[in-house]
């Protein structure tokens, strides 16, 4: 367990905490480019790491992130109007660049033309960067690292999908069920069955694909688990019941990139989770699915990558889509606590993940604080312009030479769910070396 002390420090993110100064490090998606595209305003609201900020996209196309309160009355910039080069307050008319510089006071510079009052007048502004259909946002000091484009980020030939939530609970215990391997039999397996045995509300056709994951998930128990950090983060691995370490769940494991994001998936397809701290007590929860054509063949065009938010509660305000995997995490991530009283913990064995990561975490506090570059900071441009990660070929099989069926991670199905299906569908006449792969395991 950890101390009410070491909680506190892993767990505060707000600017000028030593987790806080960590984060502020890296780059986090703070929204899906469509969310801008389908906006009325051009504009997002945004609270990351405790800062209240606006995105928008100019008329010429420019991204800006900028403090959400303009500088002269504090009125929300999110309701501004977006111009050609900027965002305009509606309230008096000072304009704002992408960088958070006032270049317009309307009345200032009527009454004083050659005045100079405006180059007080800004107001915070971060870096951008559009990638796989996310805006990511780099809030820390400058010169900013540079944006490291992870694997599937760079893919070509690939539909996606992108699901968005916001949890009700602190960052750390959404990315600490990434090193926790066990969970994955009771929760997806045991609770996910009799959730679904409570609530058949599907079609038998779909509820049969749904049931085929679980079905496996029942059916066999962690022997062994391992971990290992490396490069980029902690390699995950285990074995479970009728697999041996020769299986790529051992072999190669999936990886934990350091500090808040996994990467699971097979040669079909792959999710990219991250777990972006809002502020203490909420989470912005991204996934990134990215369905891969088979070798030799070509994707459906997408227009664009659909985005969706994922429902999480029903009217009566209980949790609700248990039979969806990453939905069965978020309700478990949440009842844990806005912030989770880890110095009341009793961990055993299957939390060794765990302990490492919380560990990890401290000596890359402490990097920092002495002035080194922590895990994971890209410096150099070619080395972060793509990234690659240990992924497996498969994880547990369905039959020799069968490919994956569409079923969502998590509730609700892709606007773009027929280009998924003709993407998968790529893989009809391919060879598998290997046994496909049945499930996700988180």
């Amino acid at each position: 367990m950890l101390s009410i002390k070491e909680n506190e420090l892993l767990t505060r993110v707000g600017p000028g905490t030593p987790m806080g100064n960590l984060m502020r490090q890296y780059w986090h998606p703070i929204a899906a480019a469509q969310e801008l595209d389908a906006s009325p305003f051009r504009t997002k609201e945004v609270r990351i790491l405790g800062e209240d900020l606006v995105l928008y996209r100019d008329r010429s196309g420019q991204l800006g992130l900028i403090e959400r309160w303009c500088s002269h009355r504090r009125v929300n910039l999110a309701y501004g109007v977006v111009e050609q080069d900027g965002l305009r307050c509606q309230y008096h008319g000072w304009k704002f660049d992408h960088t958070g510089t006032c270049v317009e006071q309307p009345f200032e510079e009527t009454v004083h033309p050659d005045g100079r009052f405006k180059e007080k007048c800004g107001v915070a502004g971060y870096s951008t960067k559009e990638a796989g259909g996310l805006i990511f946002a780099y809030l820390g000091p400058q010169p900013a690292a540079e944006f490291p484009m992870w694997e599937p980020l760079a893919w070509d030939n690939v539909v996606r999908d992108i699901c968005l939530t916001e949890l009700p609970c602190n960052w750390l215990q959404c990315q600490e069920n990434s090193l926790d391997p066990v969970h994955a039999e009771w929760l997806h397996g045991y609770f996910g069955n009799h959730y679904r045995q409570l609530e058949q509300r599907y079609e038998p056709e779909t509820m049969a694909k749904m049931n085929m994951a679980v079905e496996q998930l029942r059916q066999f128990t962690h022997q062994k688990i391992g971990f290992d950090v490396f490069d980029h983060g902690v390699i995950k691995r285990r074995v479970v019941k009728g697999s041996t370490e020769e299986d790529d769940s051992w072999r190669v494991g999936h990886p934990i990139m350091f500090p808040n994001i996994l990467l699971v998936g097979s040669q079909f397809s792959c999710t990219l989770q991250f777990r972006v701290p809002v502020d203490d007590t909420h989470t912005y929860h991204v996934s990134l699915y990215t369905f891969r054509a088979a070798p030799g063949t070509v994707a459906p065009k997408q227009e664009s990558v659909p985005a969706r938010i994922v429902p999480l509660f029903d009217e009566q305000g209980s949790w609700t889509n248990l039979e969806f995997t990453f939905n069965q995490d978020y309700m478990a991530w949440a009842q844990q606590g806005p912030i989770a009283e880890r110095n009341r913990e009793k961990l055993g064995e299957s939390d060794k993940g765990i302990i490492l990561f919380r560990r990890l975490i401290r000596d890359q506090i402490k990097a920092l604080q002495e002035g080194k570059t922590p895990m994971n900071v890209f410096r150099d441009a070619k080395e972060a312009s793509y990234v690659r990660l240990p992924l497996e070929n498969v994880t547990f099989g369905v039959k020799h030479g069968k490919r994956p069926n569409y079923v969502p991670g998590e509730a609700g199905w892709s606007a773009d769910q027929s280009l998924i299906e003709q993407t998968l569908a790529t893989w009809d006449t391919t060879e598998f070396s290997r046994e496909a792969e049945g499930i996700v395991l988180t």
